[in-house]
C-alpha cells in the first residue's frame, strides 16, 4: 500500500474528487488521501486508479479477490491490459455499436452533421460534392436579422474556408481556371454569353455554306469542327448545371462519406473517441433496439397465430 500510493502521488494530473482537490496540493497530501481510500475501500480505489497500476501492483490485490466487486475490477482491468482474441473481437464490436449509437444521437441533434458544420470540417470535400454547384456569392451576403458584426465575422470565416479549398486545389494540381474564387462576375458572364451567341450565328452560317457544298473537303472539315465545338459547349453546360434531384443526391453522397469518416475514427480532431468508445450508456441504445425488435416479432407472430385460427374456423 505504501509503495503503490507513493508512486501514484507523484503523478501529475492524477484525478481527485472536487471536494478533495483543494487538499491534494502536494505529493505528501495526495499520498495521504490515496492511502486512506485504499485502506477504507479497495474496490473504489481500483475503480478510480486501477488503469494507472502495473500488472505487478494489480497482483497485490489478489489476496482480496474473494470480494465480488474487487474481483470484478481485477478481471476487467486485466482484460483491458492483456485481452484475448475473443475479448478483442468483442471489444471491436462493442466500439462499433457505440459509435453507431453516438452517430444516431448526433444526427438527431442536427448540429454536428448540418451542412455548415460538415463544410467547416471538410471544406474541400464539400466543395467537390456540393459547393461548386452553389452560388458562392450568397455566402458573403448579409442574412436577415444578422448584425453587421456577425456578417463581418462570418465573411472572415468564409475567407478562411475558401483559402483552405484553394490550397487543396493547388496541392492536387487543379487547373487555375477552376480554383474557387476565380468565378467571373455578372458583367463578364453577359459579355461571354453575347460573344458565344455571335459565334453560334457565325457557325450556323458556316454550316449552311458547308451543306451547300457537300463535295468540298474544306466545307466538310468546317462542319465537323463546328459540330465538335457545339458538342463541347453542350457538355460544358450540362456539367455546370444540375437538377434539384442531382444536387440532393450529391449532398446525400457527401453526408454519407462524413458519416463513414466519423465511424472509422477520422474525426479525432473534433471529438474525443475515448469517451465515446468507453461510454457504457450508449449500449442502452442497442438494448432498446433489441427490445423493440423482440416486441415487433412477438406481435407479428401473435398476428400470424390469429390469422391461422381464423382460417381454421
Amino acid at each position: 500500500m505504501e509503495s503503490i500510493t507513493q508512486r501514484l502521488s507523484a503523478m501529475e494530473n492524477l484525478y481527485f474528487p472536487r471536494a478533495l482537490q483543494s487538499t491534494a496540493t502536494d505529493p505528501s497530501n495526495r499520498k495521504s488521501l490515496l492511502l486512506d481510500l485504499l485502506d477504507r475501500d479497495a474496490a473504489v480505489f481500483l475503480e478510480r486508479y486501477g488503469t494507472q497500476l502495473t500488472c505487478e501492483e494489480l497482483g497485490e490485490f489478489d489476496m482480496l479477490n474473494n470480494d465480488y466487486e474487487i474481483n470484478w475490477h481485477l478481471k476487467n482491468l486485466r482484460s483491458k491490459a492483456s485481452p484475448t482474441s475473443e475479448e478483442l473481437r468483442s471489444r471491436s464490436v462493442k466500439v462499433k455499436n457505440r459509435r453507431l449509437a453516438y452517430l444516431n444521437k448526433l444526427i438527431h441533434d442536427g448540429n454536428y452533421f448540418s451542412e455548415d458544420a460538415m463544410r467547416e470540417r471538410e471544406p474541400y470535400l464539400h466543395h467537390e460534392f456540393v459547393g461548386k454547384f452553389q452560388d458562392q456569392s450568397a455566402r458573403r451576403m448579409a442574412r436577415p436579422g444578422e448584425r453587421w458584426s456577425e456578417t463581418l465575422m462570418r465573411r472572415s470565416e468564409e475567407a478562411i474556408l475558401v483559402s483552405k479549398i484553394r490550397a487543396e486545389q493547388q496541392r492536387l494540381g487543379v487547373a487555375e481556371r477552376d480554383w474557387i474564387g476565380n468565378e467571373t462576375n455578372q458583367q463578364e458572364e453577359e459579355e461571354e454569353e453575347e460573344e458565344e451567341e455571335e459565334e453560334e450565328e457565325e457557325e450556323d452560317e458556316e454550316n449552311e455554306e458547308a451543306k451547300k457544298a457537300p463535295n468540298s473537303a474544306l466545307s466538310s472539315e468546317m462542319l465537323e469542327d463546328s459540330n465538335d465545338a457545339q458538342s463541347s459547349r453542350e457538355l460544358q453546360n450540362e456539367g455546370a448545371t444540375l437538377s434539384l434531384e442531382e444536387k440532393e443526391d450529391m449532398m446525400n453522397q457527401f453526408t454519407y462519406i462524413m458519416h463513414q469518416k466519423f465511424l472509422t475514427g477520422e474525426d479525432d480532431q473534433h471529438l474525443d473517441y475515448s469517451k465515446i468508445d468507453e461510454d457504457e450508456t450508449l449500449d442502452d441504445h442497442w438494448l432498446r433496439e433489441a427490445s423493440h425488435d423482440a416486441e415487433d416479432k412477438y406481435f407479428a407472430e401473435d398476428e400470424d397465430d390469429y390469422d391461422d385460427q381464423v382460417q381454421l374456423h
